[in-house]
């Protein structure tokens, strides 16, 4: 199993900024770099020896074996799990999942070999930032700055298959804007699969049979790695929920459904 370089504590009953008895908690400090893009301000890559330490909880939830606030976000997240509808709530801060590091909560589970991985996914709330994402996770550590693999919907409906390809690397995509293309669509579930060195996104717009989309990305992970899902909202200091229902993983490829 690969170790963190950054020690991992529980969080349970953590909060951020704790201060003297009765008194209120401090107000997560935002670095300049993790504000939100907008027309007066542009998000740019952290310092390179930017790093804050990975909370983990080895407790087992649904199909996953652990959840991770990747990066340490500064407002800590929750998770709500149906057993009779399977799905699972995810809430967390984080200012993105992009660059060299990553902020963001991650339900997740040790695998080797080929992956075949799907879920329906949505936005609980309609309105928040629009570059939030909903992701599908290969990972090779749970640190920041991992060597990664994921499928990912943002809230404006784009999907992307994306890597990190090397630790502490920047990361780079593939994109598809449906938003552009089909007025209002969202796609309805995403998946990836690995086989070998290959690993490939699949899309259901509207619940029709899942279709890869695109060319693969080549990259290796050794075994065991993490597979799961996460969200990261794209907001350093708030939280929001995103929503992953119909959850199926599978040790193999050529399985996505």
């Amino acid at each position: 199993m690969h170790v963190c370089r950054c020690v991992a504590v529980c969080f349970l009953a953590l909060t951020h900024g704790l201060t003297a008895a009765g008194q209120t908690p401090a107000t997560p400090s935002v670095p300049d770099w993790a504000i939100p893009g907008s027309a007066t301000h542009k998000q740019v890559p952290p310092p390179a020896d930017f790093h804050r330490p990975t909370r983990t909880e080895n407790v087992a939830t649904g199909i996953f074996e652990g959840i991770s606030e990747i990066g340490g976000p500064l407002v800590p997240g929750s998770l709500s799990f149906d057993k009779v509808t399977g799905t699972y709530r995810i809430t967390s801060s984080g200012y993105n999942i992009w660059y060299q590091r990553d902020e963001f909560r991650f339900l997740w589970k040790r695998m080797s070999g080929d992956v075949s991985f799907a879920a329906d996914v949505r936005f609980e709330n309609p309105e928040p930032h629009s570059d939030r994402k909903l992701v599908l996770v290969l990972r090779q550590t749970l640190d920041d700055d991992s060597k990664e693999a994921i499928a990912a919907e943002h809230g404006t409906g784009m999907v992307h298959l994306a890597e990190r390809p090397d630790r502490a690397a920047q990361s780079r995509d593939l994109e598809y804007s449906f938003g552009g293309l089909l007025k209002g669509v969202m796609a309805q579930r995403i998946g990836i699969e690995k086989h070998g060195d290959q690993v490939r996104l699949f899309v259901s717009l509207k619940g029709e049979p899942m279709q890869p989309l695109g060319p693969p990305i080549t990259t290796h992970f050794d075994g065991p790695f993490y597979v799961g899902i996460g969200f990261c909202p794209h907001v350093a200091d708030q939280l929001d929920t995103g929503v992953f229902s119909n959850v199926t993983l599978v040790n193999r490829a050529d399985a996505v459904h």
